[in-house]
């Protein structure tokens, strides 16, 4: 259950990364997050 959760957890991490990537910087601006933090963010949401 622990290997499938990780990889869950990943795939999440990864499509929310993509998600945030394909933003324009004014959009990611808007929600209060700079290009530098998408993978912070996003590590936040996954884990």
């Amino acid at each position: 259950m622990g290997m499938a959760r990780s990889f869950n957890n990943w795939v999440k991490y990864r499509q929310t990364v993509s998600e945030l990537d394909r933003m324009s910087t004014r959009e990611l601006s808007d929600l209060g997050i700079n290009r530098e933090d998408i993978r912070r963010v996003a590590r936040k949401a996954s884990f």
